[in-house]
């Protein structure tokens, strides 16, 4: 078994819900951004376009990868529609008056101010140039390792794991028996090296040849696997799309950190105990 996290899957219908409701309270546009006079829906009078479901979907790329404007239109309509009622709400309550509303609206103008200034930055930084020069620097240091392509069988006993050899002995196929048995339904594994394995999976994998399977069951604190190997070659660096996304990142967290530099060596900064004392440069 691959030492891997498992994490919990979200349906794409999930990810929109979840993203718009997260995003929708100060992403709903009043002032159809987009130009699309289509009318989406009238709330008390109140306009929503078509083109302000255009621009939130245009401003969330991760939405975007993930579905396609019609679906999130679907999805997200009432959405729009119960934030424009809650808001409509707010101004009849007088909301916007209260001393807490505008001590929160400066708070979130700086937050605005803040990450549209980082946006712009960072987006600067990160060109096509210095991702392919990460990228030449990954594929410089990369070290070649044997990598193994394997599937298996994975169940809770010794016993039935014999079973299935003696089966597989007879000629039967591996994959309908993993269909049949495996409390695994990651059957087939893919290329791993050995650090990508539990240590006693890996010993068993890793000392076969191409097309064999285990002559014994192989116990791991999963279970007992039966292994069959279907390749063995030596890894390679991933293509530069594979990892672009990770590169970007990396690009990204470095150029934020160079922009906090930047900023911190042209102002003048004094931080103060709790008592009112200063604090020393440097500590």
């Amino acid at each position: 078994m691959k030492k891997r996290i498992v994490g919990f899957t979200i349906s794409a219908v999930a990810v929109i819900v979840v993203a718009v409701a997260s995003f929708v309270s100060f992403k709903v546009y009043s002032a159809n951004a987009s130009g699309d006079k289509a009318v989406a829906a009238k709330i008390n009078g109140e306009v929503i376009y078509v083109g302000d479901l255009k621009q939130s979907y245009a401003d969330h790329q991760q939405i975007k990868d993930r579905v396609p404007f019609d679906e999130f239109y679907a999805k997200t309509l009432d959405v729009f529609v119960n934030s424009k009622l809650v808001y409509q709400a707010a101004q009849a309550a007088r909301i916007e008056e209260t001393p807490e509303y505008q001590r929160q609206l400066v708070t979130a103008k700086e937050d605005l101010a803040r990450k549209l200034f980082l946006e712009k930055k960072v987006d600067e930084k990160v060109t096509d140039a210095e991702v392919k020069k990460l990228y030449d620097e990954y594929t410089s240091k990369f070290e070649s390792q044997k990598e193994v392509k394997a599937k298996h069988i994975l169940v809770d006993n010794e016993a039935k794991a014999k079973e299935i050899i003696k089966r597989l002995q007879s000629g039967e196929d591996f994959d309908k028996l993993a269909k049949e048995n495996s409390l695994d339904q990651a059957v087939d594994l893919g290329y791993f090296t050995k650090e990508m394995m539990v240590p006693e999976f890996s010993q068993a994998a890793f000392s076969m040849n191409k097309g064999q399977y285990s002559k014994t069951p192989v116990k791991t604190e999963f279970g007992y696997h039966v292994i069959l190997v279907e390749d063995a070659r030596a890894s390679k660096p991933l293509e530069l799309k594979e990892v672009e996304p990770q590169l970007k990142n990396m690009v990204a967290q470095q150029a934020i950190a160079e922009i906090f530099d930047d900023l911190r060596k042209d102002a003048k900064i004094e931080r103060y105990t709790l008592e009112g004392e200063l604090i020393p440069e440097g500590k």
